[in-house]
């Protein structure tokens, strides 16, 4: 795959509903949504949690060309162009028709979109990608950890949650990521930064969106706690003994990169439901645009991993 991933422009203009027309047609694709999960037999909940993370939520832009289409405690980040889409992450299997629904609602297909890419392969954020590329025909990209994962075990061994988690559905194909590449759809450039640590193959991700002449700066930012199954020690893993050392590259990412909006794959770890509230009170300046927002994750990050190691110590 070349460093820059150009797709063939397309022709098709979209025009966005009006807000009541569009959180009616919201509405009505959502219970649509829920009503297809529970009458299909592979959509049952899969994990305890699960339900709670896959709540309905009504899709919004955040800012510019980009887009919320995740079910509640799950993100779905679609961004849009004139010549197709890219979509970040895929949330749970049973997810698929609601992310769907909500990326119809807002005026756009599934059909457009061009790319889907990954924070990380674990069911809760991978485990949408098999449908969602066969609904859109889009291609997949990912780190090669993760590409292992997506198209040949479902699950990796040096994976700290290995033993405790389901593999995803496999997938026919997915190009493979460098460090620092940028991708291309129409005129949306999204840069790859490998941030392991929450598993190997851990990947957060950039771009521009903007506002008139007003262009901010996304960050995605993988996972970046320090999880794991019964047995696993982040200090001493023989299937993952650099795990630590990632942590610390994934923090110095975050403590670096322009961020002056911050999104990740469990919504609740970047506030964005309270930063959210604040805007649609009229608070301003905007909280959903906060410039410390990534330095302050990679402290809460750090002290995270510090406080795990130290439990480690003696055991």
């Amino acid at each position: 795959m070349s460093n820059q991933h150009k797709v063939k422009s397309m022709h098709t203009r979209y025009q966005l509903p009006n807000p009541a027309q569009a959180l009616a047609l919201a509405t009505v694709l959502l219970v649509i949504a829920a009503l297809a999960s529970g009458q299909q037999g592979a959509r049952q909940s899969s994990c305890a949690d699960c339900p709670e993370w896959n709540k309905p939520q009504q899709p919004f832009r955040i800012y510019g060309n980009t887009y919320y289409v995740g079910p509640h405690g799950l993100s779905s980040i679609l961004i849009t162009s004139k010549a197709g889409h890219v979509l970040i992450d895929s949330a749970l299997p049973e997810s698929v028709p609601q992310v769907v629904a909500n990326i119809r609602s807002l005026g756009f297909r599934i059909e457009d979109v061009k790319l889907i890419v990954n924070s990380h392969v674990h069911l809760d954020h991978g485990g949408g990608i098999a449908e969602l590329q066969r609904l859109s025909g889009a291609e997949v990209a990912a780190s090669p950890w993760s590409v292992e994962v997506l198209t040949k075990t479902g699950v990796g061994k040096a994976d700290p949650q290995f033993g405790s988690i389901p593999p995803v559905e496999l997938i026919p194909r997915a190009a493979t990521l460098r460090d620092g590449q940028t991708l291309r759809v129409g005129d949306i450039k999204l840069t790859a930064h490998f941030t392991p640590g929450h598993t190997p193959g851990g990947t957060s991700w950039t771009w521009e969106s903007c506002e008139g002449k007003r262009c901010l700066s996304f960050v995605y930012a993988d996972s970046m706690t320090p999880v794991s199954a019964e047995g696993f020690r982040f200090s001493d893993s023989r299937d993952y003994p650099a795990a630590v050392q990632d942590f610390e590259k994934s923090f110095a990412f975050l403590r670096a990169t322009p961020c002056d909006i911050l999104l990740t794959p469990h919504p609740d770890a970047s506030t964005l439901w309270q930063r959210l509230a604040g805007r649609e009170r009229g608070v301003k300046p905007d909280p959903v645009i906060s410039p410390n927002a990534c330095k302050a994750l990679a402290e809460r990050a750090a002290e995270q991993l510090r406080r795990r190691l130290a439990s480690e110590k003696g055991r």
